[in-house]
């Protein structure tokens, strides 16, 4: 055992190495980053309403509603 254990080691220490060329090397990254992407244009459904032409809808019913609302909260 102890032959073939220092013939092993004879072989990994000087059987393989590390390529030193210059075309083996990963080459060199650019230091500036690249522009960042555009940005997303906000989505639309359209162009944005106004107020109604005639005026809200007034209807007492509702009036009646908010009233006893306010009134039942103060």
């Amino acid at each position: 055992m102890g032959a073939a254990y220092e013939e092993m080691m004879q072989e990994e220490e000087g059987g393989c190495s590390t390529p030193t060329r210059n075309e083996c090397r990963i080459p060199a990254v650019p230091s500036a980053c690249p522009p960042p992407p555009p940005r997303k244009k906000p989505f639309s459904c359209g162009k944005k309403r106004g107020p109604p032409k005639n005026a809200y809808f007034q209807s007492p019913e509702i009036e009646l509603l908010f009233a006893m609302f306010m009134g039942s909260r103060t």
